[in-house]
């Protein structure tokens, strides 16, 4: 899923420069329904792989509704906004799996079908009710082969020096969120002996914390700091978050896991609106869906690479490897952003 993203995310986010956001939107909605259902179908390995494929192309609209939101919303509002997005990822991630579990007891593809039907549904909605955000006048006037090459994309894009620098230090920072992501369950159950009802749990009271880090905090944040100083805050509590997880293993002490998640949490929720909000000022309208698109193919790479490389130290050097290689990831990142210089495109 993560590959298919990869090499969608820019294709996609170009083309609604030239096309505009509302139409690759519902596109992408319709296709992930279709997603949903062929998993939900199942029956063979190549069918799922087939559901999941098609759900990672369209999830890559993900840089496209980044860049309607930038659209619409004055530039120095829209970290705000880009936390409250984030907020509602985070109220997703707390419904979705309880919601599913309940719908699983009508057989294991209930919950496919039902994530078919209300996105079907947002379809419907967006057709009726969703506006383009992007002006004509500040659409492409045409678009170059080249921009539908996810490769020749992201090479433009890391061209710009000073634009590379924001990229490369979210890029250390997310190959390590990756590996946690994949390896949580794992290691809270070889450290700890947690049993899956519990890891569930802790994940539940994650999403919970980023609904209040970036729908309540954020906000009171942006009042008193920057993008950047909030970001540099958030890798603060992200190298702070793995210090206490490594420890944790070493120790063999379980409530230091806990409170690494939080931290690490807090740091996660704040980073990603200033991350954000940063790059959408960067840029002017009529590039937003190329450069949020490259941004999300970015991300989707490094959370390919993460897993890859935190399982493979995590076997090699110990349990506590993986948080010790974020922390190293996120000490090179603050260089690489320190030398950002963020420009405010109208």
């Amino acid at each position: 899923m993560q590959a298919a993203c990869f090499f969608a995310a820019p294709v996609l986010g170009a083309l609604s420069d030239r096309y505009g956001r509302r139409p690759l939107l519902l596109l992408c909605l319709l296709g992930s329904a279709i997603g949903y259902f062929v998993f939900g179908i199942g029956g063979a390995l190549w069918v799922l792989f087939a559901g999941r494929i098609i759900e990672g192309i369209t999830g890559g609209s993900i840089g496209t509704i980044f860049a309607y939101f930038a659209d619409i919303i004055p530039p120095e509002q829209r970290t705000k906004y880009f936390g409250w997005a984030g907020a509602v990822v985070g109220a997703g991630t707390v419904i979705g799996p309880t919601l599913g579990g309940l719908l699983a007891k009508f057989g294991y593809a209930a919950p496919m079908y039902f994530g078919a039907l209300i996105t079907l549904l947002n379809v419907v909605f967006g057709f009726f009710f969703m506006p383009e955000s992007l002006a004509k006048p500040n659409r492409l006037k045409k678009i170059a082969p080249s921009r539908l090459n996810p490769f020749a994309q992201l090479a433009a894009i890391l061209s710009a020096k000073n634009l590379s620098r924001l990229l490369v230090a979210a890029f250390l920072l997310w190959v390590p969120n990756g590996s946690l992501q994949a390896l949580f369950s794992q290691f809270s159950m070889d450290t700890f002996a947690w049993k899956p009802a519990l890891i569930g749990l802790m994940f539940s009271i994650m999403g919970v914390q980023d609904i209040v880090s970036q729908g309540l905090i954020m906000p009171k944040l942006l009042k008193k700091l920057g993008d950047k100083q909030i970001a540099f805050l958030g890798m603060a509590a992200e190298m702070t978050g793995y210090g206490l997880i490594a420890a944790s293993a070493l120790l063999s002490f379980y409530p230091l896991l806990i409170a690494g998640m939080f931290v690490f949490g807090f740091g996660d929720s704040i980073f990603g609106p200033s991350f954000n909000g940063m790059l959408s000022k960067s840029v002017d309208a009529s590039e937003q869906g190329r450069i949020q698109g490259g941004s999300q193919s970015i991300q989707a790479l490094a959370r390919m690479i993460g897993p890859i490389a935190g399982g493979q130290i995590y076997v090699l050097l110990g349990h506590e490897a993986p948080a010790v290689m974020g922390i190293i990831l996120i000490a090179a990142a603050i260089p690489v952003l320190l030398a950002f210089r963020q420009t405010l495109r109208l």
